[in-house]
């Protein structure tokens, strides 16, 4: 059996799928891995450590992919590269599926199974494979690195002898695994930190880190979670007044970091550009939700937006892949926690059971169909 890594064709991607960690294991489930070569320069990783490892090195994505029986890599294939893997290939990525029906078509067309992390179910058993988690943890913490680069003043209280530095003001909106990294890194940096929810479920996490709670508890708050531990969409009635709230209280802030993401779905609005207008000059909005049409009023993808009454908007696209050594090596083990389920210990081959829950629910693409009941549809 044979596994390719490829270089991903996307020049603002510097994570790369597997680290030379996860070649070890593969190989010990004597499995053979070829790397194109330059795949993890940009994560920090040579070929030599890869071939150190056991991996073969490939000149190009055509010679690593040809013959490839699965393909790992860490955003889904393009058109080009589809054309190099050969028919009945499995391929394992972050697909992006919603909103991207000619792409799953396209896979489709080409005879490959695709799976997407992305899409593994939230039980016991795959939390060792949960991509979001594991890069969602880290763009969380990124979020506050940068909120304290661009904010321009110290984040902690400081007793000086030339007086008193007061303690920057960090609002976390959104409190899922970014949030609640955020709020834990902006604490352990010294800040006084406020954070708000629809969950119920959150107030508890909030405060245990030693954040305050900020939100409008009535009888529709209790309610806002889904079965699968994600926020509902509130009503109008309660998204006015918990607009209210906020607004008072983000005018007090030094630093806003947004990470409300609804799967499927455009990212909600939280910080109207009314709020925005009401913090004070020097004030920073990291949006962590901009690749999906942002939080914030004003966010743009790719971006660091000053306004007129001078506060900074930063859109940086891909947070996780700021860190892009650690976000690799956790995502590379994210794979290779699923890919192992994928291999028959025996054989030494790839046998997907197709009646396994997390393969149903990640599987995209098979014999030429789009096989999700979630996109069959707009595939069609």
């Amino acid at each position: 059996m044979r596994i390719a890594v490829l270089t991903e064709s996307d020049p603002a991607e510097p994570r790369v799928a597997a680290v030379p960690e996860t070649i070890k294991k593969f190989k010990g489930l004597g499995v053979d891995v070829t790397i194109q070569s330059g795949a993890g320069l940009k994560a920090g990783v040579p070929d030599a450590d890869y071939e150190a490892a056991g991996a073969a090195i490939a000149a190009t994505a055509a010679e690593a992919a040809t013959e490839a029986d699965l393909v790992l890599k860490v955003r889904r294939p393009n058109e080009d590269e589809l054309k190099l893997l050969k028919s009945g290939a499995t391929v394992v990525a972050i697909m992006d599926p919603y909103g991207n029906e000619t792409a799953l078509k396209a896979m489709a067309d080409a005879g490959i199974s695709a799976f997407s992390m992305e899409l593994m179910p939230r039980i016991t058993r795959a939390q060792v494979m949960d991509v979001l988690s594991s890069q969602a943890n880290l763009a969380g913490y990124r979020a506050v690195i940068d909120g304290a680069a661009e904010y321009g003043r110290a984040m902690p209280m400081m007793m000086t002898a030339a007086g008193t530095v007061p303690a920057a003001r960090v609002f976390v909106m959104g409190v899922g695994v970014a949030g609640l990294q955020a709020i834990a890194t902006a604490r352990r940096m010294g800040a006084v930190v406020t954070a708000t929810d629809v969950r119920p479920a959150t107030k508890e996490q909030v405060e245990s880190l030693g954040a305050k709670f900020v939100a409008v508890e009535d009888d529709e708050f209790k309610q806002a979670e889904t079965s699968g531990g994600y926020a509902k969409e509130m009503s109008a009635e309660y998204q006015k007044k918990q607009a209210d709230l906020v607004a008072t209280h983000i005018a007090k802030q030094d630093i806003v970091i947004t990470t409300a993401l609804i799967p499927g779905r455009p990212a909600p609005k939280l910080v109207s550009e009314a709020m925005v207008a009401s913090m004070k000059p020097g004030s920073v909005l990291i949006d962590l939700a901009v690749e999906r049409g942002g939080n914030v009023a004003g966010a743009k993808a790719g971006e660091i937006v000053a306004t007129e009454n001078g506060v900074k908007i930063v859109g940086h696209v891909n947070v996780a892949g700021r860190l892009a050594a650690t976000a690799s090596s956790l995502y590379a083990r994210n794979l290779f926690a699923f890919v192992e389920t994928l291999i028959d210990k025996e054989s030494k081959a790839l046998a997907v059971k197709w009646d396994d829950e997390l393969v149903k629910a990640t599987n995209l693409t098979r014999d030429g169909q789009v096989v999700h009941p979630s996109f069959q549809s707009t595939a069609a």
